[in-house]
């Protein structure tokens, strides 16, 4: 439904809400038919390594900041600044998929759910606290008054 709201609105979707789309399809699906505890609580172990790779395999391998890629045309920000933000990125899905591994190793599917619900504090620390670094360093644009 989301995606069919963006798409009304901007008549088109950008890569990341195509990307989204078809992991959020795909993974949906394979929860639905597989129906196995074990494969819902190492999805999100899964997802963030995937992420993690794919940043640091984009800054290294392929010299592109895919994080500056999709959000730059939005946010005028400089170089070193998109660099922070990717590392970020990685170590951020690196911390939160070495987590979710522990919780889903070592703990019941009932302690993991909690983990999960109680979890989304640190997405959002995490984007709150990029909202604060990023303003610092967005650049002005002059006013039409100036």
């Amino acid at each position: 439904m989301q995606m069919i709201i963006v798409y009304s609105i901007d008549r088109r979707l950008q890569t990341l809400h195509k990307v989204t789309l078809v992991l959020v399809l795909a993974f949906g699906a394979l929860t639905l038919v597989l129906q196995d505890d074990r494969f819902i609580k190492w999805k999100p172990t899964v997802l963030y390594l995937g992420i993690a790779m794919a940043l640091l395999g984009g800054s290294l391998l392929a010299k592109k900041n895919f994080v500056k890629l999709m959000l730059a045309s939005k946010l005028p920000l400089p170089d070193p600044v998109w660099r922070n933000l990717n590392n970020a990125w990685i170590v951020y899905a690196l911390l939160m998929a070495t987590a979710n591994a522990y919780v889903a190793l070592y703990f019941s599917t009932e302690a993991w759910v909690n983990f999960k619900l109680w979890g989304y504090a640190f997405p959002v620390l995490f984007i709150v606290g990029q909202g604060v670094y990023i303003s610092r360093h967005l650049r002005d644009e002059p006013s039409i008054a100036d």
